[in-house]
C-alpha cells in the first residue's frame, strides 16, 4: 500500500478564518454559538455557529467563499501549481432539504476562480455528507499510488439555511431550550493537502461499515456499522484498539451518536489500559456536515505539529444519518 500523509491544512470556521486560529480556538474551548434569526417549531430561537465572513454572501456563493480560503492555504504549502493538483471536494448529500440547486457546478466554478485556471481533470465531488471525506481520502490514496504527487481533499457545508433548519426542527434534531437532545447547526469549509511523504500525519488504515439501526429507524442499535468500520481500519493498520492514543469524531450533541461511539468502544476495547481521549470539533464549530473529516484531519495534524496530541496514533470516525459509517487510523511521524 502506498504511503499517504497529511502535509498541510486549511479551515474557515465559526471560530477562525484559517487553520491556526480555528485549531487554537478549539484547544481553548471557545465557540461562536449565537441565536439565529430562525425560530424552531416550539417557538425557541435556534442557535447557530455562523462563519464571520467579511461580506454577507448567501447561498452557494457563501459556500464557495468558505471553501476558497482553505484551498488557498493548502496550495500555499504545496510543491506544485494549484492547477496540477487534483481537488476532491466533499459536499452535502443530495437528499438534504435546502441544498442549493446546481451546487456542484457552482462550487467548481468557484474553485476555478480561486485557482485562476480550470481544475485538474482528476478532480471530483462527493455528495456523501459526513463520511464523504473518508471516501475521498481512499480515492486520494489511489491517486498517489498511481503517481500523482499531491492531492487536496476539501469539504464545505452549511446547515444555516431556512429550509434545512425547518426540516431539522420538525424532526427535533436541533438543540434548543425545549430540546436538549440535539445539535447546533454550523457551517464550515476545510481542506487538507496530501502527499506521498512519510512525514506529517500518515494514513495507516481505512474502514467502512453500514448501520441498519439508523437514528430514524427505531431499531435496537448495537453499533455494528461503526464497529466494522473501526475494526477494518485497525486491521489494515496492523493495530489493536489499545494502540490508539486518542480519537477525533464528528459527534455533535445527539445522544444517539454518543451512545453509538461509546458502544463501539465497549465492543472493541479489551480493558488493558484506560480509554483514550475523544475530541469532537463540533463542540466549538457546531455541526459542520461534509466539512467535518477535513476539519478532523486538520485538527490532528495541528496537534501533532504543535506537540499537544495525547500520542502518535489517532482514529478519526464519522457516522451519517443514512447508516454509512467510516473510520481511519493515522499516525503522526516526524
Amino acid at each position: 500500500m502506498s504511503t499517504l500523509a497529511v502535509k498541510a491544512c486549511g479551515m474557515t470556521s465559526a471560530i477562525g478564518l484559517d487553520a491556526p486560529s480555528s485549531c487554537a480556538a478549539l484547544r481553548a474551548r471557545l465557540d461562536n454559538f449565537q441565536e439565529t434569526r430562525f425560530i424552531s417549531r416550539d417557538g425557541d430561537w435556534i442557535l447557530g455557529a455562523e462563519v464571520p465572513l467579511p461580506q454577507p454572501w448567501r447561498g452557494a456563493e457563501r459556500m464557495v467563499q468558505m471553501l476558497a480560503g482553505p484551498i488557498e492555504e493548502c496550495i500555499a504549502a504545496a510543491d506544485g501549481d494549484g492547477g496540477a493538483i487534483p481537488i476532491l471536494v466533499c459536499l452535502p448529500e443530495k437528499a438534504r432539504s435546502g441544498r442549493f440547486e446546481q451546487l456542484e457546478d457552482r462550487i467548481w466554478a468557484g474553485v476555478d476562480k480561486v485557482l485562476g485556471q480550470r481544475h485538474h481533470k482528476s478532480s471530483r465531488s462527493y455528495a456523501y455528507g459526513q463520511v464523504g471525506g473518508v471516501v475521498a481520502l481512499s480515492d486520494a490514496r489511489e491517486l498517489i499510488a498511481s503517481g500523482t504527487k499531491e492531492v487536496i481533499v476539501a469539504g464545505v457545508d452549511t446547515f444555516l439555511v431556512a429550509e434545512t433548519l425547518r426540516g431539522l426542527s420538525a424532526q427535533d434534531r436541533l438543540l434548543t431550550e425545549s430540546n436538549s437532545n440535539g445539535f447546533i447547526a454550523g457551517e464550515a469549509g476545510a481542506a487538507v493537502l496530501l502527499s506521498g511523504s512519510r512525514d506529517g500525519l500518515r494514513l495507516r488504515g481505512i474502514g467502512f461499515g453500514a448501520e441498519e439501526a439508523t437514528i430514524t429507524a427505531g431499531k435496537p442499535m448495537r453499533a455494528n456499522g461503526l464497529v466494522k468500520a473501526m475494526s477494518d481500519a485497525l486491521q489494515e493498520a496492523g493495530l489493536t484498539y489499545e494502540d490508539l492514543s486518542y480519537r477525533i469524531a464528528d459527534l455533535s450533541g445527539e445522544q444517539y451518536y454518543f451512545r453509538e461511539a461509546a458502544l463501539a468502544q465497549a465492543r472493541l476495547w479489551r480493558g488493558k489500559r484506560d480509554p483514550e481521549e475523544v475530541w469532537h470539533p463540533c463542540d466549538g464549530m457546531g455541526h459542520t456536515g461534509a466539512a467535518v473529516i477535513p476539519i478532523c484531519l486538520g485538527v490532528g495534524l495541528m496537534a501533532h505539529r504543535k506537540g499537544y496530541a495525547p500520542g502518535p496514533v489517532v482514529m478519526v470516525h464519522a457516522s451519517h444519518d443514512d447508516g454509512r459509517r467510516a473510520a481511519m487510523i493515522l499516525e503522526g511521524v516526524n
